[in-house]
C-alpha cells in the first residue's frame, strides 16, 4: 500500500496548454490529469487532490461585472466556492470514468485567515481579466482595487497566509472511509472569525500552494506533490547556467530561496509551499510536471525536498 498523498494542480491541469478556460478545455484537461491521478490510485496510494481556480474565478468576475446592472454582483468568497463545486464535479466524474467504482468526493473547504494580516492593508493578487482604466475607474467607484500593468487594468486582491484549513476533519473522515477527496480548492474559502467565533467570508484569495502544504499537514499526508508545467524547479533559471534541482535538503532548498532563485508569481509560493511542508516535519515535498508525479514519487524524477536527505 502506498502513502497518503496530497496532489496540488496547477492551471495547466485545468485549461487548455494556451490557458483558455471554456468547458470543453477544461472538460478534456481534468480528463487528461485525472488520467495520471488513476495510475496513483491503482498502485495503491490514497490519494488527496486540491487545485487551483484562477481562470475560473476570472470567468466569474467577468460575469458579474457585464451582469451588474441586471444582478448584482456576488463576493469573491462566494466565487471560490462555486469553482470548488464546479472544478469538483468534473475531477469525480473524470476519475469515476478512469476507475469506474472509484470513491469520489468534494468537500467545499474554508480556510481561516487573520483579519490582521498585512495583505489586506496592501492588496496585490492579480485577478481576472485586463480592462482599460476607463473601466477600471468605474469598477474603483464600487470599492475595488486596480492596478495597472503591462498589459493593462487589472482588480488586485489581498492574498492572506492560510492560517487553519476549517474542514480537513471532514475530508479525513472521508479519506478514512476510503473515498478519493477533492479540498480547499483555490486555496479554500477565505473566512475569518469574529470575537464571537462566528465565521465571515472575506474579499481576498489564498495561495493554493501555500494553502496545499496546510491541507496536507492537517490530513495526515506522507507526500505533497506539487504539480505543474515543468519537471523540476531550476537554479539560474532563464538565463544559459540554468540546471534542475533534485533531491534537496530544506536548509539547501532555504538558502537559495533567499538568494532569489525563485520568482514570487510562479516558483515561488510553489518552493515555499515544499519547505514548509518538510520541515514541520510532513514528509516529502515534491515539485514536478503532472505527467511526472508517479515517477517523482519513485524518487527517479523532480525536485524532492525533504527535512534532511534520506539515504
Amino acid at each position: 500500500m502506498g502513502g497518503r498523498v496530497l496532489i496540488a494542480l496547477g492551471g495547466n491541469a485545468m485549461t487548455a496548454p494556451d490557458g483558455s478556460a471554456s468547458p470543453a478545455d477544461q472538460h478534456r484537461a481534468i480528463r487528461e490529469a485525472m488520467a495520471h491521478v488513476a495510475a496513483l490510485i491503482r498502485a495503491g496510494h490514497e490519494v488527496v487532490l486540491t487545485h487551483g481556480n484562477g481562470p475560473q474565478v476570472g470567468n466569474i468576475l467577468l460575469k458579474n461585472q457585464l451582469s451588474a446592472h441586471v444582478v448584482p454582483p456576488v463576493p469573491l468568497d462566494w466565487c471560490v466556492a462555486q469553482t470548488q463545486g464546479t472544478i469538483g464535479t468534473l475531477v469525480m466524474n473524470a476519475l469515476q470514468r478512469e476507475l469506474g467504482d472509484a470513491r469520489v468526493a468534494t468537500v467545499v473547504t474554508r480556510t481561516l485567515v487573520d483579519p490582521a494580516d498585512p495583505a489586506f492593508q496592501d492588496p496585490v493578487k492579480p485577478i481576472g481579466r485586463y480592462f482599460g482604466e476607463g473601466e477600471a475607474r468605474r469598477f474603483e467607484g464600487h470599492g475595488q482595487a486596480w492596478r495597472r500593468f503591462e498589459r493593462g487594468w487589472r482588480r488586485v486582491v489581498a492574498s492572506p497566509r492560510p492560517v487553519e484549513i476549517l474542514d480537513a476533519s471532514a475530508a479525513v473522515a472521508l479519506i478514512e472511509a476510503g473515498f478519493t477527496v477533492v479540498a480547499a480548492g483555490g486555496g479554500g474559502v477565505p473566512v475569518v472569525r469574529g470575537a464571537d467565533g462566528t465565521l465571515t467570508g472575506v474579499e481576498a484569495v489564498i495561495d493554493k500552494d501555500l494553502a496545499a502544504a496546510a491541507l496536507a499537514a492537517a490530513v495526515g499526508a506522507t507526500d505533497l506533490v506539487i504539480a505543474t508545467d515543468v519537471p523540476n524547479a531550476m537554479v539560474d533559471f532563464g538565463t544559459p547556467h540554468a540546471r534542475p534541482i533534485g533531491e534537496i535538503e530544506v536548509a539547501a532548498l532555504r538558502e537559495l530561496q533567499a538568494a532569489g532563485h525563485f520568482a514570487g508569481g510562479s516558483m515561488g509560493p510553489k518552493v515555499e509551499a515544499a519547505v514548509r511542508f518538510a520541515e514541520d516535519g510532513g514528509g516529502r515535498a515534491v515539485i514536478t510536471s503532472l505527467h511526472h508525479i508517479g515517477a517523482a514519487l519513485s524518487g527517479n524524477i523532480g525536485t524532492r525536498v525533504y527535512r534532511g536527505v534520506e539515504a
